[in-house]
Protein backbone atom coordinates (compact mmCIF):
# COMPACT_ATOMS: atom_id res chain seq x y z
CA UNK A 1 0.00 0.00 0.00
CA UNK A 2 1.32 3.24 -1.48
CA UNK A 3 1.67 5.76 2.06
CA UNK A 4 -1.79 6.76 3.28
CA UNK A 5 -2.82 8.93 6.10
CA UNK A 6 -5.71 8.20 8.43
CA UNK A 7 -7.05 10.84 10.92
CA UNK A 8 -8.88 9.65 14.20
CA UNK A 9 -10.55 12.20 16.09
CA UNK A 10 -10.86 11.68 20.42
CA UNK A 11 -7.98 9.32 19.88
CA UNK A 12 -6.99 10.01 23.53
CA UNK A 13 -8.17 7.30 25.12
CA UNK A 14 -11.36 4.43 24.76
CA UNK A 15 -12.28 3.30 20.40
CA UNK A 16 -10.29 6.04 19.34
CA UNK A 17 -6.72 5.05 20.73
CA UNK A 18 -7.94 0.91 19.74
CA UNK A 19 -8.15 2.09 16.35
CA UNK A 20 -5.10 4.70 15.72
CA UNK A 21 -3.50 1.23 17.21
CA UNK A 22 -5.43 -0.97 14.41
CA UNK A 23 -5.23 1.52 11.41
CA UNK A 24 -1.18 1.88 12.24
CA UNK A 25 -0.95 -1.54 12.19
CA UNK A 26 -2.67 -1.84 9.27
CA UNK A 27 0.24 0.60 7.26
CA UNK A 28 -1.68 4.06 7.61
CA UNK A 29 0.18 7.31 9.37
CA UNK A 30 -2.26 7.72 11.62
CA UNK A 31 -2.90 11.25 12.55
CA UNK A 32 -4.00 11.32 16.61
CA UNK A 33 -6.39 13.97 17.23
CA UNK A 34 -7.82 14.42 21.01
CA UNK A 35 -8.16 17.28 22.95
CA UNK A 36 -5.62 16.10 25.60
CA UNK A 37 -2.22 15.65 23.80
CA UNK A 38 -0.58 14.88 26.60
CA UNK A 39 -2.47 11.45 26.49
CA UNK A 40 -1.85 11.67 22.44
CA UNK A 41 1.81 11.96 23.49
CA UNK A 42 2.03 8.80 24.85
CA UNK A 43 0.04 6.73 22.19
CA UNK A 44 2.74 8.40 19.61
CA UNK A 45 5.43 7.17 21.83
CA UNK A 46 3.91 3.36 22.32
CA UNK A 47 3.43 3.26 18.71
CA UNK A 48 6.53 4.78 17.55
CA UNK A 49 8.18 2.39 19.69
CA UNK A 50 6.94 -0.42 18.14
CA UNK A 51 8.02 1.41 14.43
CA UNK A 52 4.66 2.73 13.45
CA UNK A 53 3.85 5.88 11.87
CA UNK A 54 1.80 8.71 13.76
CA UNK A 55 1.62 11.96 14.36
CA UNK A 56 0.12 14.32 17.32
CA UNK A 57 -2.52 17.22 17.05
CA UNK A 58 -4.15 18.33 19.89
CA UNK A 59 -7.76 19.44 18.59
CA UNK A 60 -10.98 20.19 19.71
CA UNK A 61 -13.49 19.07 17.03
CA UNK A 62 -16.24 21.65 18.18
CA UNK A 63 -13.82 24.45 17.39
CA UNK A 64 -14.18 25.41 13.99
CA UNK A 65 -11.66 27.70 13.38
CA UNK A 66 -9.05 24.93 15.00
CA UNK A 67 -10.40 22.29 12.75
CA UNK A 68 -9.59 24.28 9.61
CA UNK A 69 -6.77 24.98 10.69
CA UNK A 70 -6.07 21.08 10.90
CA UNK A 71 -7.27 21.24 8.01
CA UNK A 72 -4.74 23.45 6.25
CA UNK A 73 -1.91 21.74 7.73
CA UNK A 74 -2.31 18.16 6.30
CA UNK A 75 -0.44 19.01 2.96
CA UNK A 76 2.44 18.16 5.67
CA UNK A 77 1.43 14.08 5.47
CA UNK A 78 0.92 11.62 3.08
CA UNK A 79 -2.38 11.72 1.10
CA UNK A 80 -4.96 11.46 3.22
CA UNK A 81 -7.45 8.69 3.07
CA UNK A 82 -9.65 7.68 6.12
CA UNK A 83 -11.01 10.13 8.31
CA UNK A 84 -12.80 8.04 11.85
CA UNK A 85 -14.90 10.40 13.22
CA UNK A 86 -14.69 8.63 16.58
CA UNK A 87 -15.33 12.01 19.25
CA UNK A 88 -18.30 12.12 20.83
CA UNK A 89 -19.52 11.48 24.34
CA UNK A 90 -22.82 11.00 26.87
CA UNK A 91 -23.80 12.91 29.77
CA UNK A 92 -26.26 12.45 32.31
CA UNK A 93 -29.31 9.89 32.26
CA UNK A 94 -32.00 12.27 33.18
CA UNK A 95 -35.55 12.13 31.79
CA UNK A 96 -36.42 14.52 29.03
CA UNK A 97 -38.62 16.25 31.38
CA UNK A 98 -35.78 17.74 34.00
CA UNK A 99 -32.64 17.09 31.70
CA UNK A 100 -30.39 20.02 31.65
CA UNK A 101 -30.37 21.42 28.15
CA UNK A 102 -27.07 22.54 28.47
CA UNK A 103 -26.18 18.77 28.67
CA UNK A 104 -27.74 18.45 25.56
CA UNK A 105 -26.01 20.93 24.18
CA UNK A 106 -23.13 19.56 24.41
CA UNK A 107 -23.79 16.29 23.36
CA UNK A 108 -24.89 18.10 20.52
CA UNK A 109 -22.12 19.83 19.85
CA UNK A 110 -19.51 16.92 19.88
CA UNK A 111 -21.75 13.80 18.60
CA UNK A 112 -23.58 16.12 15.62
CA UNK A 113 -21.75 19.41 14.52
CA UNK A 114 -18.15 17.84 15.59
CA UNK A 115 -18.86 15.13 13.04
CA UNK A 116 -19.55 17.87 10.70
CA UNK A 117 -17.07 20.44 11.32
CA UNK A 118 -14.13 17.61 10.39
CA UNK A 119 -15.84 16.08 7.85
CA UNK A 120 -16.29 19.57 5.97
CA UNK A 121 -12.63 20.37 6.57
CA UNK A 122 -11.40 17.07 5.26
CA UNK A 123 -13.90 16.17 2.32
CA UNK A 124 -11.95 18.11 -0.40
CA UNK A 125 -8.41 16.01 0.41
CA UNK A 126 -10.31 12.72 0.54
CA UNK A 127 -11.90 13.06 -2.17
CA UNK A 128 -8.70 14.58 -4.05
CA UNK A 129 -7.08 10.83 -2.87
CA UNK A 130 -9.23 9.00 -5.69
CA UNK A 131 -10.10 6.30 -2.41
CA UNK A 132 -11.36 8.12 0.40
CA UNK A 133 -13.68 7.07 3.26
CA UNK A 134 -15.42 8.50 6.12
CA UNK A 135 -16.22 6.81 9.03
CA UNK A 136 -18.65 7.93 11.43
CA UNK A 137 -18.63 6.42 15.40
CA UNK A 138 -22.36 6.22 16.05
CA UNK A 139 -23.83 4.13 18.44
CA UNK A 140 -27.15 1.38 18.59
CA UNK A 141 -28.62 4.73 20.45
CA UNK A 142 -28.71 6.24 16.92
CA UNK A 143 -30.94 4.02 16.02
CA UNK A 144 -33.12 2.79 18.56
CA UNK A 145 -34.20 4.83 21.55
CA UNK A 146 -34.52 4.12 25.51
CA UNK A 147 -35.40 5.86 28.78
CA UNK A 148 -32.98 8.32 30.47
CA UNK A 149 -31.42 8.27 27.20
CA UNK A 150 -32.85 11.28 25.16
CA UNK A 151 -30.26 13.78 24.97
CA UNK A 152 -27.57 10.92 23.73
CA UNK A 153 -30.05 9.33 21.59
CA UNK A 154 -30.88 12.76 19.77
CA UNK A 155 -27.10 13.52 19.11
CA UNK A 156 -26.07 10.07 18.04
CA UNK A 157 -29.48 9.87 15.65
CA UNK A 158 -28.10 13.12 14.10
CA UNK A 159 -24.86 11.20 13.75
CA UNK A 160 -26.25 8.53 12.10
CA UNK A 161 -28.43 10.88 9.89
CA UNK A 162 -25.30 12.55 8.45
CA UNK A 163 -23.72 9.53 7.88
CA UNK A 164 -26.81 8.45 5.72
CA UNK A 165 -27.72 11.76 4.07
CA UNK A 166 -23.85 12.01 2.92
CA UNK A 167 -23.63 8.66 1.42
CA UNK A 168 -26.44 10.19 -0.59
CA UNK A 169 -24.85 12.98 -1.70
CA UNK A 170 -21.41 11.71 -2.33
CA UNK A 171 -22.95 9.04 -4.91
CA UNK A 172 -20.61 9.16 -7.67
CA UNK A 173 -17.65 10.55 -5.90
CA UNK A 174 -14.11 8.43 -4.86
CA UNK A 175 -15.36 8.92 -1.30
CA UNK A 176 -17.13 5.95 0.61
CA UNK A 177 -19.52 6.59 3.77
CA UNK A 178 -19.23 4.00 6.32
CA UNK A 179 -21.00 4.02 9.65
CA UNK A 180 -20.11 2.09 12.81
CA UNK A 181 -22.96 1.62 15.37
CA UNK A 182 -21.69 -0.13 18.74
CA UNK A 183 -23.92 -1.14 21.28
CA UNK A 184 -22.63 -1.81 24.99
CA UNK A 185 -18.71 -1.24 25.26
CA UNK A 186 -16.80 -1.55 28.18
CA UNK A 187 -14.18 1.25 28.40
CA UNK A 188 -12.45 3.20 31.25
CA UNK A 189 -14.25 6.14 30.36
CA UNK A 190 -17.55 6.60 28.69
CA UNK A 191 -20.01 5.58 31.46
CA UNK A 192 -17.35 7.52 34.48
CA UNK A 193 -17.89 10.41 31.98
CA UNK A 194 -21.82 9.85 31.77
CA UNK A 195 -21.84 9.54 35.54
CA UNK A 196 -20.08 12.28 35.86
CA UNK A 197 -17.39 10.53 37.82
CA UNK A 198 -19.92 7.87 39.54
CA UNK A 199 -17.65 4.78 39.60
CA UNK A 200 -20.51 2.77 41.27
CA UNK A 201 -23.02 3.99 38.92
CA UNK A 202 -20.47 3.78 36.13
CA UNK A 203 -19.85 -0.38 37.21
CA UNK A 204 -23.87 -0.98 37.54
CA UNK A 205 -24.41 -0.57 33.49
CA UNK A 206 -21.85 -3.33 33.37
CA UNK A 207 -23.17 -5.72 36.46
CA UNK A 208 -23.79 -9.60 35.23
CA UNK A 209 -22.92 -8.68 31.86
CA UNK A 210 -19.96 -11.48 31.31
CA UNK A 211 -18.59 -10.19 28.13
CA UNK A 212 -19.37 -6.64 26.97
CA UNK A 213 -17.31 -5.47 23.72
CA UNK A 214 -14.10 -3.96 24.37
CA UNK A 215 -12.48 -0.92 22.61
CA UNK A 216 -10.36 -3.17 20.78
CA UNK A 217 -13.12 -5.36 19.26
CA UNK A 218 -14.60 -2.14 17.63
CA UNK A 219 -10.94 -1.18 16.40
CA UNK A 220 -10.93 -4.33 15.27
CA UNK A 221 -14.57 -3.53 12.81
CA UNK A 222 -13.26 -0.21 11.78
CA UNK A 223 -10.16 -1.88 10.53
CA UNK A 224 -12.28 -4.46 8.59
CA UNK A 225 -14.47 -1.76 7.38
CA UNK A 226 -11.61 0.79 6.11
CA UNK A 227 -9.47 -1.97 4.32
CA UNK A 228 -12.14 -4.12 2.38
CA UNK A 229 -11.56 -3.23 -1.38
CA UNK A 230 -12.39 0.22 -2.36
CA UNK A 231 -15.42 -0.69 -4.39
CA UNK A 232 -16.96 -2.35 -1.51
CA UNK A 233 -18.79 0.11 1.34
CA UNK A 234 -20.02 -1.23 4.46
CA UNK A 235 -22.81 1.38 4.94
CA UNK A 236 -24.05 0.34 8.07
CA UNK A 237 -22.70 -2.17 10.78
CA UNK A 238 -24.25 -2.95 14.22
CA UNK A 239 -21.79 -4.55 16.34
CA UNK A 240 -23.38 -5.72 20.25
CA UNK A 241 -21.91 -8.29 22.69
CA UNK A 242 -23.65 -11.75 22.47
CA UNK A 243 -25.52 -10.82 25.80
CA UNK A 244 -27.36 -7.29 24.29
CA UNK A 245 -30.18 -8.50 21.95
CA UNK A 246 -31.44 -4.25 21.93
CA UNK A 247 -30.54 -1.18 23.77
CA UNK A 248 -32.94 -2.31 26.30
CA UNK A 249 -32.54 -6.02 26.81
CA UNK A 250 -29.57 -7.57 28.01
CA UNK A 251 -28.66 -10.68 29.89
CA UNK A 252 -27.04 -10.21 33.12
CA UNK A 253 -25.92 -13.58 35.27
CA UNK A 254 -27.26 -14.11 38.75
CA UNK A 255 -24.01 -13.20 41.13
CA UNK A 256 -23.49 -16.17 43.00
Amino acid sequence: MSPRTAVVTGASSGIGAATARKLAEAGYHVVLTARRADRLEELAKELTADGRSVSVYGLDVTDRAAVDAFAAGLDAYPPLHVLVNNAGGALGTDPVASADPADWRAMFEVNVLGVLHVTQALLPALTASGDGTVVVLSSTAGLATYEGGGGYVAAKHGAHVIAETLRLELNGKPVRVIEIAPGMVRTDEFALTRFRGDADRAAAVYAGVAEPLTAEDVADTVAWAVTRPAHVNVDLLVLRPRAQASNSKVYREEPR
